[in-house]
């Protein structure tokens, strides 16, 4: 409980700070512009994306000798979201999942799905991102900050090594990682990762729009996947603070402001908390939601 309140203290410290920093005000006119329009096509493809991630959670699991339904995983799915909202470090969501999938298996293995999906995800993006670094080098029109896309690509090469470096060491992460490089390269992951990945971007470029904001096509590849790995910083709740500050710096170099990125940042956490909702429902009314899935499944036999 004292690392929930301490992690709350940090995100209401982190926005309280950032709106000192800019313009308040700007960030309410922002909000105050707000298009329902674009708030929904966000909400779609934040929904889109737990569609997707769902499925290759249940993928994953196949793979590892676990078997589930694709009912079972997006409510899982959709828990787990929820739970990673409201609680701190972004993974007590993901516990509870593999938790509850451990019941059609032993708890090792479906900790290990779990685990793989989320990583799987964010080597999706990442690999999303890279492209988009390569080609705002080579074509810099779209992104000229060459010192930016320098930097990072040398931060992923960094990572590389390291990564390579402990699988050697650890052969029971290098196992790990080879079970991973396996599954990335079959190309129904390929696929989704793609399609979640451009359901987030979607997502966060929608919400931006909502107040009025609009990011260039050189920052789409390189900018929002950025900000979305900033929410992965377990010192929040729900990425609440590190998001918004992660916008509030990048927003500039495609020249919007600061309070702008604040503000999209906010609509954007607005909305992944919105469309996580569903999984309300899943808990209060559990048995008649899988009464209902298991009706419609034999009516379509």
């Amino acid at each position: 409980m004292n690392r929930y309140w301490v992690r709350l203290v940090v995100s209401i410290t982190l926005i309280i700070a950032l709106l000192w920093w800019t313009d308040l005000a700007r960030v309410a006119d922002h909000l105050r512009m707000l298009s329902l329009e674009w708030v929904g096509l966000s909400i779609l493809a934040t929904t889109a994306a737990t569609f997707s991630m769902a499925f290759r959670w249940q993928l994953t699991a196949r793979t590892l000798d676990i078997r589930f339904d694709y009912s079972f995983a997006l409510r899982e799915y959709y828990i787990a979201q929820l739970v990673n909202m409201v609680l701190p470090g972004g993974v007590p969501g993901d516990l509870t999942r593999a938790v509850r999938a451990g019941k059609k298996a032993d708890l090792k293995r479906s900790a290990q799905s779990v685990f793989a999906e989320r990583l799987l995800g964010q080597i999706a993006i990442m690999a999303v991102f890279f492209l988009g670094v390569c080609a705002a080098l080579m074509w810099p029109a779209g992104f000229d900050h060459p010192e930016l896309s320098m930097t990072v690509l040398a931060v992923l090469l960094s990572a590389l090594v390291v990564v390579s470096l402990i699988s050697l060491a650890l052969p029971s992460i290098g196992r790990f990682v080879v079970f991973l490089i396996r599954l990335q390269r079959r190309t129904a992951f390929v696929l989704l990762g793609l399609v979640s990945s451009a359901c987030l971007i979607l997502g966060f470029y929608a919400s931006a729009r909502a107040v009025g904001v609009v990011i260039p096509s050189g920052g789409l590849l390189i900018i929002i996947p950025l900000v979305l790995t900033a929410m992965l910083i377990p010192m929040s709740i729900g990425g609440w603070g590190w998001r918004e500050g992660a916008a509030a710096a990048l927003f500039p170099i495609i020249g919007q402001s600061s309070s702008a990125g604040i503000a999209s940042g906010v609509t954007y956490g607005a909305v992944i908390l919105i469309a996580a909702l569903p999984a309300v429902a899943i808990l209060l009314w559990p048995r008649s939601l899988e009464l209902q899935l298991t009706t419609g499944r034999r009516n379509s036999l």
